[in-house]
């Protein structure tokens, strides 16, 4: 198993050199040869070396002070180093403190120093195995750190866009590594805006806990249609919530999902009402929508930012839900206009709205013609 092993012989005698590799090299072992131990060095030091056969008694630098030396070297401090010897048990004492794995006697017996040569081959494959696999796994473990650390700055990436934006954006923004949308820009959007009616009345006469506890079902059943409808919620604002489509991801009928969206939230809402009105609460809710060009992008500041649309589209979809009684949608003529094949509504006339000059064309919707629409 190691018959392919390099192996130093280092003897200033050159028939104790021949001798060795008359031994070795015909059992398929490669045989170098040193003639000092600053030669011994250099050629442990240029690598490829397994095991190492070195003479003690040399002139310049002896057989102990070159294997002192490879101990204190990283590179070679686990090479394995049999020292040949001549004399008796306080030079294989010398030895053993110098580092020697083994010491092998001369005249040396064939088998003997092939069976030690085997055996320090064999345990120096294995040390080279644990070395290798030490390797591997100290590669391993730093490919898997920067995997969680990826893993960990997509998950606080994707928890700050979920702040504003519907799961299934935030999730493809993560993915694509595209955050570009949130710089400002102007873009065609649907505004929906919903607000609570009574709250203030209610807000003054029960506990804050049950105040607490009703809007955060609120939020719950109005934030599961947002997502569903794949809208972007821009804000909540205690008893009122705005939600807009188009953007940041484009899609072609905006006002479609915004009618369909506000529809399901009176749908919602009523459900919502009933269990209230057991418990003594009477709340309704009024939603607007309107169609219009805003600049959206990123407001705030650092360690927390929203995602806001800013125009007179959305001041105008907060007067149609202040127009709005409970219970009731309105929309604009321009939504009205791109989902009147779907609904059943009838027009309000023209509102003379808070913060606008001229009055506004719009419409009350019923609900969703059964004929031409699906939920």
């Amino acid at each position: 198993m190691n018959a392919d092993a390099t192996i130093l012989v280092v003897d200033d005698l050159p028939q104790n050199v021949r001798l060795l590799e008359a031994v070795l090299a015909p059992r398929g072992y490669d045989v170098v040869a040193a003639a000092s131990g600053a030669e011994a060095l250099e050629r442990v030091a240029a690598g490829g070396v397994d095991l190492v056969l070195l003479d003690i008694l040399m002139p310049g630098m002896d057989g102990y002070e070159v294997c002192r030396r490879l101990r204190t070297d990283d590179a070679s401090r686990f090479l394995p180093v049999v020292m040949i010897t001549a004399s008796g048990e306080q030079e294989k004492l010398a030895a053993i403190e110098a580092g020697a794995d083994d010491l092998l006697a001369k005249p040396f017996d064939q088998s003997e120093l092939l069976a030690r040569v085997r055996s320090l081959l064999r345990i120096k494959d294995y040390h080279d195995t644990i070395v290798a696999q030490g390797a591997e796994l100290a590669a391993f473990n730093r490919e898997l750190e920067e995997r969680v650390k990826d893993q960990v700055d997509q998950l606080e990436r994707l928890g700050r866009l979920r702040r504003f934006l519907s799961p299934q954006l935030a999730d493809l923004v993560v993915s694509s590594g595209d955050d570009s949308f949130l710089e400002s820009h102007r873009r065609e959007i649907t505004v929906v805006f919903c607000d609570l009616r009574g709250f203030t009345a209610f807000a003054e006469t029960v506990e804050p806990e049950d105040v607490m506890h009703v809007i955060g079902e609120y939020h719950a059943g109005m934030g599961d249609l947002v997502h569903r409808y794949e809208g972007t919620l821009e804000r909540f604002t205690g008893d009122g919530l705005m939600v807009f489509f188009n953007d940041p991801i484009p899609v072609d009928d905006a006002p479609v999902r915004a009618v369909r969206m506000a529809v399901a939230m009176l749908g919602r809402f009523g459900q919502l009402a009933e269990e209230w009105s057991r418990r003594g609460f009477d709340l309704q809710i009024g939603i607007g929508v309107a169609q219009g060009h805003a600049t959206l992008g990123r407001i705030g500041f650092e360690g927390r930012s929203d995602y806001a649309a800013i125009g007179s589209v959305t001041n105008l979809a907060a007067r149609l839900c202040e127009e709005a009684g409970p219970g009731r949608l309105l929309i604009s003529q321009r939504v009205y206009a791109a989902t009147e094949h779907l609904l059943i509504a009838e027009p309000v006339g023209e509102l003379s709205l808070r913060g606008f000059s001229r009055p506004a064309r719009a419409y009350e919707v019923a609900g969703l013609d059964p004929a031409r629409a699906r939920a």
